[in-house]
């Protein structure tokens, strides 16, 4: 028996190797020949838009880098680890700002100009939609932006109602700024203008760090299960074709949304482009007349054309950067099946998402991580909406079969 026992000891167990996904080299070249093409029609400044967006799908892909996900790892298990990434982003972001900010010019002498909102109604209940909408469709508008550049399908269905959402928004903009929806908003709260601008980046580093312990005091409060990374190669390999850090994602970000600050003279911004190609297909189509809009305040968006406005290249670089990336990792266009009611929640998500963006003039990144970093009140005020509408959307999200984080997972 003690000999059949040692024998038993001796033999080997198998381990299954894990199988990396091969680069998808047919999807890699479409990708570099398209973005060639576009870089041989615009103009150097324009190329330069086009380039920096492709720097963020790229980095937005590697990190898995969401806004959805933080705000539901906080809320369901006290996950902070995202939202303290969130912070890094706002604290580099901000202070790159106030030093372009001071230096007073972009390239070519354009001057430079931070996003700035009032504050009423429209702010709130847009924020708060978004918040509702980013948990139903599983992602944000950069999200969903580098989730379609993926080959997500579910990234695909929402961003078409995102842009359904953001043209029915641009058209009912004049009843939330000038008519009974605006209720007598407050006009844009700029602390750069009531503290110097050196006096409004200390007290943005100051709120960002106070949320980032904050966040960490959650933590160990409630214990949450790590953060697990998505898999990927290792190595070097890591930088083309795995996963990110967090914090060196948010670092990447912070540097390319100032370059895009320097060379478009505005912040990185991703809804007033789709609010463009929504209201471009709804114009071609002679659905509507968005030059009568008070959005469009005149001016045809068919004559801005795909590639006249900074905001649109930097969302098709983001498009394109997201395509590159998932192809050499070798995963672009692989979904998980999925049901009727993941499908039907992306696109009330989406919808949800382009309306309250447009309501609340700009999504996660123009509102939340441009206000803020732009020294505009109006920042932080979408910041605190979103969160309440989180909380509404992980409330809805079983109802269409999505699943929240419990405390026993490992999230990511």
């Amino acid at each position: 028996m003690s000999l059949l026992r040692r024998s038993a000891r001796a033999v080997p167990v198998s381990v299954p190797q894990r199988v990396e996904p091969r680069p998808q080299y047919g999807w890699v070249a479409l990708g570099l020949a398209g973005l060639g093409w576009l870089l041989v029609q615009l103009p150097p400044a324009q190329g330069l838009l086009l380039g920096l967006g492709v720097g963020l799908g790229f980095t937005l892909f590697h990190a898995r880098f969401g806004f959805s996900s933080a705000f539901r790892q906080l809320l369901s298990v006290g996950q902070g680890r995202a939202l303290q990434a969130h912070m890094l982003l706002l604290a580099t972001t901000a202070t790159l700002f106030a030093l372009l900010f001071a230096l007073g010019k972009g390239l070519g002498g354009q001057p430079l100009a931070g996003y700035q909102a009032p504050i009423g109604l429209g702010l709130l209940l847009g924020a708060f939609l978004f918040g509702i909408g980013m948990q139903l469709a599983g992602g944000c508008a950069s999200g969903t932006l580098y989730a379609t550049g993926s080959g997500s399908l579910v990234g695909v269905v929402a961003l078409a109602a995102f842009m359904v959402g953001s043209v029915l928004g641009a058209w009912h903009l004049e009843f939330w700024t000038l008519g009974p929806g605006s209720l007598g908003s407050l006009p844009p709260i700029s602390l750069a203008e009531r503290l110097g601008l050196w006096g409004a980046l200390a007290l943005t580093l100051l709120w960002v760090g106070a949320l980032a312990l904050l966040a960490e005091w959650v933590i160990r409060k409630r214990q949450p299960p790590p953060l697990r990374e998505p898999e990927g190669a290792r190595g070097w390999a890591r930088v083309l074709r795995g996963s990110w850090p967090l914090w060196v994602a948010a670092l990447v970000l912070a540097v390319l949304n100032a370059a895009v600050l320097y060379v478009s003279g505005r912040p990185w911004g991703v809804t007033a482009g789709l609010t463009l190609w929504g209201s471009q297909a709804v114009e071609a189509l002679g659905l509507a007349e968005p030059v009568f809009w008070a959005y469009w305040n005149g001016q045809s968006p068919l004559e801005l054309g795909l590639l006249g406005h900074p905001t649109s290249l930097t969302n098709l670089g983001i498009l394109l950067g997201a395509l590159l990336s998932a192809a050499a990792a070798g995963v672009f266009g692989k979904n998980p099946r999925l049901g009727w009611r993941t499908l039907l929640a992306a696109v009330l998500g989406g919808l949800l998402m382009g309306y309250g963006a447009r309501l609340a003039y700009g999504c996660n990144i123009g509102a939340y991580i441009g206000g803020v970093a732009s020294f505009s009140l109006h920042g932080w005020v979408w910041l605190g909406m979103a969160l309440l509408g989180t909380g509404v959307g992980l409330w809805l999200r079983p109802w269409f079969g999505l699943r929240n984080p419990k405390p026993t997972d490992s999230v990511c």
